[in-house]
């Protein structure tokens, strides 16, 4: 792993402090990799929905070979 320095406005460090404090990270460091972890994971999402429209748009082009996602 590496180490990296971030900063951030008071208000979000105080906003981490409570995560923290309520129980919902182990640390501040924590809740900033599941932030980051939650972001990738949203754009792979995004990604993803992005193919499937193309391939629908395909399959609406080709049905002899497609199926368009509406028919699943």
């Amino acid at each position: 792993m590496v180490q990296v320095q971030v900063r951030v406005p008071k208000e979000i460090a105080k906003e981490l402090d409570k995560w923290v404090k309520e129980g919902r990270f182990r640390s501040r460091s924590d809740a900033i990799k599941t932030i980051i972890t939650l972001y990738e994971e949203r754009e792979k999402t995004r990604e993803f929905y992005k193919m499937l429209i193309r391939r629908s748009k395909e399959a609406e082009e080709n049905p002899e070979t497609l199926v368009p996602l509406e028919e699943i």
